[in-house]
């Protein structure tokens, strides 16, 4: 049968000019002329020529005669399901087609595009020997240490180019202005008055500012960020925003909202992290609201409401619409998309930056709704955002690194995958693998603030977790988002859960968990709060194994099998413990008896069809391998963790700049951090980079496996300090200051009988043991007293207390932050000066 279709398909391939028709051939009808096997482009008889070539092994894709219209191709052009990207072959066919028909003339199909040579000519690359780089200065909540991330990573860039970088930023505590990455940096502020004299001073050959000159046109920037100019922008291409209207007074807002109906959400321009935006029920609201953003911004968009739509960024949105998406838990990839909605998002997402012109990083954000196939796109950044870290993390595409290499005009399919070193750039990564990110507030340090979650971000940090399963990986995230959650289950912080699930807050979560303890089917839930049904029945299905474990008597009585269940379904140690009626390592030794053990697994940006050369890792119990080999025994160096108030990106410096230390002296390296925002968790940093929780269970796993030298804690701040004495009793070597000293010094009661010892003087002082003792304590030593716990950083629940009266609600703060420690309270001296002092130390010198 092969044989005839292939004697019939060439001897239509032979027909005389006068009977032949045109032919297009399809993945196996491509390969029918080469007798059903692959088509080598070298063996191709004369009049046909290579038509696409896999940008990664070199294999022929299509080929094309040159002399009549007959052209093949290996994949699917249809892609039903799939990308449309090559829908235009059937246009191409069809046009040949007519044209044959109308006209009989034999002549070659026509493509569009042009040639390689052509659009080379039309995009040359750019001679540049200098290039000025601007960075994001001062971190505030919308532009943290991600921006640190994207300049470092577009510093490499640029040097694996041979181009001297100077950057500007006044932002010392980053990794992009440290010593070794640019050639020149200016601890100034970025602003047009002094970047206009250093242009002057260091005539670059070009500048970077999405990170443009160099990269995106200005004025696709300032089109993307002018609401009116990108709404028009948008409309020329068919495609649509929500219906909105500019304003440039509180009056013109009114009677745009007047206009398009309440409810409206008042966005300012040229803003970042949802500054000066907001949901407004009425005219006062909106009033209150346009206040706050003429503040920051000379315009504002007025928008319909879409509220409780799903918001689609790269990712998909655990949180529906109206929920910033800096303060939105976020899951890759998307769980709830069907492939007709993705494919048609993305191919909008092309059609629009195709059309604005971008070059380099950008991110499109929409509003579907969730009963239909209605879509309206809500922005688009024609520049690195504050998530492009967050998607560069989750799927190991260096996007900064790459929009750097594109805006020095090389194309995709010339830029390496860094992560294989053998295939390209030019590629969509594929993840076998699931992602979660949470985001981290800090809203207790203030007092009256508002903790409803809206369109305007009020967080400080984020985490991401990484797992074969939802269930593994939102479990992960819950527990790195403080240790005081052991993951998702019940908290006593919340006080209402109707009200926390009806109006968002950052308690959202653990109402979600009290309410299915309570009893709320998951369509109830649903119902007040908009969250697909997909994430909520996951969530309950954690809930009912909680509930099974619970039922167990005793620690000896669990079945291996539902033990094992368990851990597949994220359950730390210490949440098992706490079920249980045991503790952590008791969970620990059993699971070890009964070899119940979580593998080593590699991102490796395409789902195993490359080899991976970088050691980019996460853990899980839903494997049966291990992707690695562990001959290395590398010095560990723990990362800070979440970003928080008083503990950023400074600590991420202190954790690079050990590992590139350690490498230097010829040290292997295993870095083990959980933020996507640090440049710690670039896998090029380390020999081996473990994105993973930095808890005692997870630390002793990867150092067992590892059989590590020993591990640094002391470059991550607090979270790595907190677990060092544990560690210790466990037998780990911990390099650097002993555990004992650690907790010395971080113990509030030990150091300060430490400091009576040695007669160095202090405040009066007493360890908390009851309220009436604190009471008598304050009494005799006389307000205002300072309530101290232990093991906290940057004063979190560290309160002067004036009165009695504020004594009882100041040590419950207390006590809630660090229950294993003990509070103490000394005498405040009041109108004294604070000095601080830094020094390095080796034994007693």
């Amino acid at each position: 049968m092969l044989e005839t279709i292939i004697t019939r398909l060439r001897s239509v391939l032979s027909l005389a000019n006068d009977k032949l028709k045109p032919v297009f051939s399809i993945c196996r009808g491509h390969q029918l002329p080469a007798a059903g096997a692959s088509i080598d482009k070298t063996t191709l008889p004369a009049g046909w020529m290579e038509l696409f070539k896999n940008a990664n092994d070199g294999s022929n894709e299509g080929i094309i005669s040159t002399e009549r219209p007959f052209f093949s191709v290996q994949f699917h052009p249809e892609s039903t399901p799939g990308p449309r990207d090559t829908e235009f072959l059937f246009d191409v066919f069809i046009d040949a087609v007519q044209k044959f028909a109308e006209t009989g003339a034999v002549e070659p199909v026509k493509l569009p595009g042009g040639t390689k040579a052509e659009n080379e000519a039309r995009m040359p690359r750019a001679n540049v020997q200098k290039v000025l780089i601007l960075g994001s200065g001062g971190l505030s909540i919308g532009q943290a240490g991600e921006f640190d991330y994207s300049g470092s990573q577009a510093i490499k860039a640029l040097k694996e180019e041979g181009i001297y970088t100077v950057m500007v930023n006044p932002n010392i505590a980053t990794i992009a202005t440290s010593k070794g990455l640019a050639d020149k940096v200016y601890f100034l502020p970025v602003n047009p008055d002094f970047v206009r004299k250093i242009i002057e001073f260091e005539r670059p050959d070009g500048i970077y500012v999405t990170f443009g000159v160099l990269g995106t046109p200005i004025e696709t920037i300032i089109t993307t960020e002018d609401r009116a100019l990108f709404a028009h922008a948008v409309e020329e291409i068919g495609e649509k925003c929500a219906e909105s209207a500019t304003a440039t007074s509180p009056d013109e807002a009114a009677q745009a909202a007047g206009t398009i109906g309440y409810p409206v959400i008042v966005r300012a321009a040229y803003a970042l992290g949802g500054l000066g935006s907001g949901f407004a029920q009425d005219e006062a609201q909106l009033r209150a609201l346009c206040e706050k953003a003429f503040a920051t911004s000379p315009q504002v968009l007025v928008e319909k409401s879409m509220k409780g739509w799903k918001e689609i960024e790269y990712e998909v949105n655990f949180d529906p619409l109206g929920i910033h998406t800096g303060d939105s838990i976020v899951v890759a990839p998307s769980q709830t998309l069907s492939d007709v909605d993705y494919n048609m998002l993305r191919t909008t997402a092309i059609n629009v930056i195709r059309h604005l012109g971008v070059v380099g990083e950008c991110n499109i954000q929409y509003a579907l709704n969730p009963t239909s196939q209605e879509y309206c796109i809500i922005e688009v950044n024609a520049r690195l955002s504050r998530s492009s870290a967050l998607a560069s993390k989750a799927t190991g595409y260096p996007l900064a690194f790459i929009a750097a290499k594109l805006g020095l005009g090389i194309p995709l399919d010339e830029i390496k995958n860094s992560v294989t070193k053998v295939t390209t750039a030019c590629f969509e990564p594929s993840l076998d693998y699931c992602v979660v990110k949470i985001p981290r507030w800090d809203l207790k340090k203030f007092q009256r603030v508002s903790k409803t979650l809206s369109s305007s971000m009020k967080s400080v940090g984020e985490v991401m977790a990484i797992g074969r399963t939802f269930e593994e990986t939102i479990q992960k995230a819950i527990r790195a988002i403080d240790d005081r959650f052991t993951g998702f289950g019940e908290s006593e912080m919340v006080d209402d859960i109707d009200y926390e699930l009806l109006n968002p807050t950052d308690m959202r979560l653990f109402a979600i968990a009290a309410a299915f303890k309570k009893g709320y089917s998951v369509d109830k839930i649903w119902q007040m709060t908009n969250i697909d049904k997909w994430f909520l029945t996951r969530l309950y299905k954690i809930h009912t194994l909680e509930s099974a474990i619970s039922y167990v008597q005793a620690i000896t009585s669990i079945h291996p099998s539902l033990l094992r269940r368990a851990k597949q379904m994220g359950f730390s140690d210490r949440h098992l413990g706490a079920c249980l009626g045991s503790n952590e390592l008791a969970v620990r030794r059993l699971r070890q008896e009964n070899y119940i053990a979580p593998f080593v697994k590699q991102i490796d940006t395409v789902a195993a069809e490359f080899p991976a050369f970088t050691n980019y890792l996460y853990t899980t119990y839903n494997a049966s391998e291990h992707d690695v080999r562990f001959d290395d025994r590398g010095v560990m160096v723990i990362g800070s963790g979440v970003y928080r108030i008083g503990s950023s990106v400074e600590f991420d410096w202190c954790a690079v700049r050990a590992i590139r230390t350690l490498r230097e002296q010829g040290r292997k390296t295993v870095m083990v951090n959980y933020n996507p925002e640090t440049v710690s968790t670039d896998y090029d940093e380390a020999d081996r980079l473990y994105f993973e929780t930095i808890s005692l269970e997870t630390i002793l796993d990867i150092y067992e496996l590892e059989q590590s030298q020993g591990v640094i804690l002391s470059m991550g701040g607090q979270t790595p300090n907190n677990i060092a004495l544990p560690l210790y009793r466990q037998n780990v070597k911990i390099l650097g200051t002993s555990p004992e000293m650690i907790d010395t010094a971080e113990n509030r009661f030990k150091f300060s009988r430490l400091l009576d010892k040695i007669g160095v003087d202090q405040p009066l002082w007493k360890e908390l043991t009851s309220f009436e003792e604190a009471r008598a304590f304050c009494q005799k030593v006389s307000y205002p007293v300072l309530v101290r716990p232990s093991y906290v950083l940057s004063g979190a629940a560290m309160n002067v207390v004036y009165t009695e009266a504020d004594l009882s609600n100041y040590l419950s703060q207390a006590t809630a932050v660090s229950r294993e420690h003990p509070v103490v309270i000394s005498k405040y001296i009041e109108q004294a000066k604070e000095i601080e002092m830094d020094a390095v130390a080796k034994d007693e010198n």
